[in-house]
């Protein structure tokens, strides 16, 4: 988007375009970028649109996804599978959309924070009282859909 646009009232996102042949072009930059280069796009809390170079539709979830599958391939993932099993049985459900906001609720509560998620950064203390706030908010979401541990 040029600056006119943006002086214009227009939303001054970086834009990302995705072409059929799978590569990324970053209108900024005039030049191709990777996936990593997006992850690092969300790292520094850059404001940017994927968007298909062909009929503008909003690619951007499904980019964050594949970035977030590439992570959980490599390395410690994040999820176990009985996690990703519960989120799975949310789609559909009436109470999928409360799902949703309850895991982006908790996840800016830890954003909130301004501590630095490093491992040995955080006084274990810290860290257990976190997973045990979490823990009790989880079994109460929980448990006002009926669903017991």
């Amino acid at each position: 988007m040029s600056k006119a646009q943006a002086k214009d009232g227009q939303s001054n996102e970086r834009v990302i375009k995705k072409y059929p042949n799978r590569r990324l072009y970053d209108t900024d930059t005039s030049s191709y970028i990777t996936l990593t280069e997006i992850k690092q796009l969300v790292m520094n809390s850059e404001s940017f649109v994927v968007r298909d170079a062909k009929s503008g539709e909003d690619l951007t979830r499904s980019i964050l996804l594949q970035i977030i599958l590439e992570e959980e391939a490599n390395g410690s993932p994040m999820f176990t599978a009985p996690v990703l099993s519960n989120i799975i049985r949310f789609y559909g459900h009436t109470m999928q959309g409360l799902m949703g906001g309850y895991l982006e609720k908790n996840i800016q509560a830890l954003m909130d924070l301004q501590v630095p998620i490093v491992p040995g950064v955080m006084g274990a203390n810290v860290l257990q009282q976190m997973q045990d706030r979490m823990q009790k908010q989880t079994e109460q979401f929980l448990g006002s859909l009926g669903i017991k541990r």
